[in-house]
Formats: C-alpha cells, structure tokens, sequence
C-alpha cells in the first residue's frame, strides 16, 4: 500500500519547512472517513486527540483601562521647601486661581500698595503690579511683585497630554509576525493540527517595557509602556487573545500545541482571498505616566501587522 497527502487546493503536502512532515500512521491517529470507490482517496483525520482545541494564553487579568489626563493645576511642595505631598489642586478658588509657578492662588491686589511699600520690592508703581499668593497648605497669603501676570495654570498641558508627547517619542511599531506554518507558496497547513504563533521581533519597541520623559508647559512626566497582549485574528472568525510574546516553533516540538499562543483550525482556507486566511496580530499597549504629582494610563490598540497562511485538508491516496 502507497499512501499520498493530497488537499483541495490542489497541493500535494511536502510541508518544507514545517513540523507537518513525515506525518504517518504510526505518530498520530487516523481515521477513513470514507473510501471514494473510483479513485481510491481515503479521506482521513490527521491529529493528536479526537477533538482537536484552539488553545491560547490565559487572559489572566484584564488590563487596566485608559485613565483621564489628569490636571494642569497641581503643587509640587518640595520645589517651595514645603511639607506635604505633591499632588492635584483645583484650578480656581475664592482666592483667585492657580499658579503652578508660585505654588499658590493668585489674584491682583486691590488697591495696589503705595509707593515704597515693601511688597514693590524696589520697583516703582506702573512697573509691573502686585498681586496677592494664596498658599492653602498653611493659609498663608503673601503679597508678591511680578513683572508680568502670571499664567494661570489651567491653560498648561495636563500631564495626561505630556505624557502622549512621551509615546510619541518610543518609537512603537507592530510585530513582526511568527507563525507555523509559515507564510509562502510552499508551506500549507493542515486543517486540527496545531499553528503556533509568537512576536518574532521581540524587543522594547515591539513588546516593551521602554521608557520616556517629556516636558511642556512645566510639567514633566515620565511615561512606560508594555503590551499587555497580542490578540490574534485567525481569518476564520477566531479571536485568539495571547497575554505572552508566544513560543517560537521548533521541529523537535513536533504536533504538540503551543503553550501559550496557539490555534487550530476547523476547515481549509479554500474560496478565502488567494485561498489563504489572513491572520493579522494587534498589540495592545498599556501606558502608565507619572508627573505633577500624577498617575495614570493611556491604552494604545491600533499597532498591527499580518500574513496569509494556506490551511489544506489531508487525503490518502489508497492502492
């Protein structure tokens, strides 16, 4: 007896290059679904359990949503030798609004003091204006001269915006796509049997962590981001959601299914667009930020890249 692997799509089942060859009766289980009495193709099951599964990463917890972006109007003591923690202030008060400069609600002074009063610190009146500084933190007001109005603080950036600069400067790109079988005329999979797949590229601009710092307006936030997961659109209507880079194949691996980011599909990839699905990988970025006295995260999900597989069915030819 002479056996020969045929598919649909008119491919004869070398598998150059994939865990699929030399697949034999002897290391996986076959079943003759039926024998076509005038060509003599047995039509077979090819795989290592009945049932073949879909396997994919444990979710795991589900990755913290995007925050606000927090706010312009914050108080840094240890830049004023003060105590207390940095953190978030309202931008306006009965005491006039808030100036990150000064660490304080301004307000301009009324009346203006006299001539010579010391609040002028030397400069005459019509040289600048005094202006009355509110420190909530002691309830304290002092009265400072100042050249020119200070800018109120809500008209700053919030460290939310500042931190979107940060990203701008990591330089995140999509993954390069690992998968067996691999993408090209030559290679073709086989409908139950396992397809692994993981990021081929994996480095700090792919799957993180990296890290930046920007500034803008006076406020300066750093910012890290990681993916959180890859999920993977199969071209069949699978979603398969991976919380790891994936495990690259390798041949001694044989037909055992990916640990944490595999599939397997249920029908051939006959009539879809070159007879081939088309698996495309979108990575999930979480960013967390810290700055002026702030926390919070940003979600980025629109980094993605695909390939085309071929997925056939595997027959007998029996004499």
């Amino acid at each position: 007896m002479r056996r020969l692997l045929r598919t649909p799509l008119g491919l004869v089942l070398t598998l150059v290059g994939f865990f699929f060859v030399g697949i034999s009766a002897a290391n996986a289980d076959v079943s003759c679904e039926y024998v076509d009495p005038e060509t003599g193709l047995c039509v077979i099951k090819v795989g290592t359990e009945p049932e073949p599964s879909s396997p994919s990463a444990p979710t795991g917890q589900e990755p913290p949503a995007s925050s606000g972006p927090g706010t312009g109007c914050y108080f840094d003591p240890s830049e004023f030798g003060e105590f207390g923690e940095a953190g978030p202030v309202p931008c306006h008060s009965p005491q006039g609004y808030w100036s990150n400069e000064h660490g304080c609600y301004i307000a301009l002074a009324r009346p203006q003091p006299p001539a010579g009063d010391p609040a002028w610190a030397g400069h005459a009146p019509g040289d600048g204006a005094i202006y009355s500084c509110y420190q909530p933190l002691v309830s304290l007001t002092l009265l400072i001269w100042v050249a020119t109005p200070p800018p109120a603080a809500a008209s700053a950036p919030s460290p939310g915006e500042v931190a979107q600069l940060a990203v701008e400067r990591m330089g995140l790109h999509a993954i390069d796509i690992g998968i067996a079988p691999e993408p090209g005329p030559d290679s073709v999979g086989l409908v139950g049997m396992p397809v692994w797949m993981w990021v081929a590229d994996r480095g700090p601009h792919t799957f993180g962590p990296v890290t930046a710092t920007a500034s803008a307006g006076g406020v300066t936030v750093t910012a890290t981001a990681r993916v959180a997961q890859v999920i993977w659109e199969m071209g069949d209507g699978t979603e398969v959601v991976c919380t790891t880079a994936g495990t690259p194949y390798r041949p001694e691996f044989g037909l055992r299914d990916s640990p944490d980011c595999g599939h397997r599909y249920q029908r051939t990839s006959a009539g879809q667009p070159g007879d081939r699905y088309t698996v495309t990988a979108r990575s999930d970025w979480v960013v967390v930020w810290e700055g002026a006295g702030q926390r919070g995260t940003i979600r980025l999900g629109d980094l993605e890249s695909s390939v085309q597989i071929a997925v056939g069915e595997a027959q007998v030819l029996v004499s």
